[in-house]
């Protein structure tokens, strides 16, 4: 299950995107989803693509833990761009079958959604694989800061998404493991039609949901122990720093920006 879902993961190292404040690669990740939305031709989707590549190399991380971070989301992708070539209307028509058309225009465009999930997932990989799930949480509440002047509990709400994150892989673990054990039952959840498809996904699904609920008890529990009460009056161990490297990765994506209003036609 390690190489089938990434997204939630944390591999230490000692790169250059690994040494950046966790505000910047957040942000970053934030600016490059608005902006790739700019992208309406190949010139700008390939300046993505290099964009992309690079702060992967960056990394310095194994290029198929990005590869597996999109496996698990692929024939959603496919699904999303099918829609897109058959139902897009164009003027260069390829084929015409009944209210089925597929045109030139469509094709295209579900390339670009194509290329677009991707880079978004593979950004988004970047910045799990790169930055703790605590300095994430740091990162997530100082942005949320300014919504505190209107009583929002920032604090708990960055602490919610990153026990989320953090819980998605272990949960997937636990999803493997229950599988396995219901394999050794003689459950076989690939076989038959739909609905037994479906039906034998309830011996998974009720044993996962019992453990999910035990696994937030403990938490809760644990966390009461040490006498958790909320961000208000708490100390940060951990400090943020902002240093010279971040505010050149963001001169980085001002740039990209600019390229892709110039480019975009």
């Amino acid at each position: 299950m390690m190489d089938k879902l990434i997204f939630g993961r944390y591999i230490p190292g000692d790169s250059l995107i690994h040494r950046l404040d966790p505000r910047t690669k957040l942000l970053g990740a934030i600016w490059f989803i608005i902006i790739i939305f700019l992208a309406n031709n190949w010139i700008s989707y390939a300046a993505l693509v290099i964009f992309v590549l690079t702060a992967v190399k960056l990394t310095q991380i194994n290029p198929k833990f990005f590869i597996n971070g999109v496996k698990p989301l692929i024939w959603l992708i496919l699904f999303t761009v099918i829609l897109q070539i058959l139902f897009t209307s164009g003027q260069t028509i390829w084929l015409r079958f009944g209210p089925i058309v597929i045109s030139q225009e469509g094709v295209l465009n579900g390339v670009f959604i194509f290329l677009r999930f991707v880079l978004i997932i593979f950004m988004s990989t970047i910045l799990t694989l790169t930055t703790m799930p605590l300095s994430l949480t740091d990162a997530i509440e100082f942005l949320l800061r300014p919504f505190a002047a209107i009583r929002m509990p920032v604090h708990e709400i960055a602490l919610m998404l990153s026990i989320a994150l953090r819980f998605v892989p272990t949960l997937m673990d636990e999803t493997e493991k229950i599988m396995n054990a219901q394999r050794a039952r003689g459950i076989d959840f690939g076989e038959g039609n739909i609905y037994q498809q479906m039906k034998s996904i309830v011996p998974l699904l009720i044993p996962l949901f019992v453990s999910s609920f035990n696994r937030a008890e403990e938490l809760a529990t644990a966390m009461e122990a040490r006498g958790y009460k909320g961000g208000e009056g708490r100390t940060k161990y951990r400090q943020l720093s902002w240093e010279g490297r971040d505010t050149a990765v963001m001169l980085a994506f001002a740039a990209l920006s600019v390229v892709l209003f110039i480019l975009r036609t």
